[in-house]
């Protein structure tokens, strides 16, 4: 949704900005409380009238648990004290953009029909890494509608080399 990246974007640069001297920490955090704030029941909660800000806090910071730095504790505050709960997992998207920027790294998603292991998974992230031309963080999903093969997704850019993706290209060849 555009508008909520429009939203997010001062929060996530401004974050990035404070936290330069512990990026890692920073994105673990926000990282746990997007996972949080994605919750809809809890997006109900804070949507209520009845509940007051400090209240919603209160609720998103015991999920949390007590380990939440003072520094995620003051940007909690300040996003739900400005509404903005329901932007906190573009919050914490484009903040990774951000890091993963300065870093020269992107994410990686990696789909495959089948769990692949710890060697396989290496080798098809550094065969990535030169195709892509950067260093990867991957993290894979299972999707048994692939039938076999990966699909990868890095970015804006798709490199798709399953058995579904090959079959449709050899039905589109076949009807036209």
């Amino acid at each position: 949704m555009a508008e909520l990246a429009t939203i997010a974007r001062p929060y996530a640069e401004a974050l990035f900005k404070a936290a330069a001297s512990d990026l890692d920490g920073a994105a673990g955090w926000l990282d746990s409380l997007a996972a949080i704030a994605g919750n809809p029941q809890l997006l109900q909660f804070a949507e209520d009238p009845k509940v007051t800000a400090a209240q919603v806090f209160d609720v998103v910071a015991g999920v949390a648990g007590p380990a939440l730095p003072a520094q995620a504790q003051n940007f909690l505050r300040t996003v739900i004290d400005n509404g903005r709960l329901a932007a906190l997992p573009e919050m914490a998207a484009q903040f990774r953009a951000l890091v993963n920027a300065r870093r020269g790294t992107s994410d990686a998603v990696i789909q495959s029909a089948f769990p692949i292991d710890a060697a396989a998974l290496a080798d098809v992230v550094v065969s990535l890494e030169k195709r892509f031309g950067r260093k990867l963080h991957a993290k894979v999903v299972v999707d048994p509608s692939l039938i076999g093969g990966i699909r990868v997704v890095v970015g804006d850019e798709v490199l798709d080399t399953s058995v579904r993706a090959r079959l449709e290209q050899m039905k589109v060849a076949l009807t036209a």
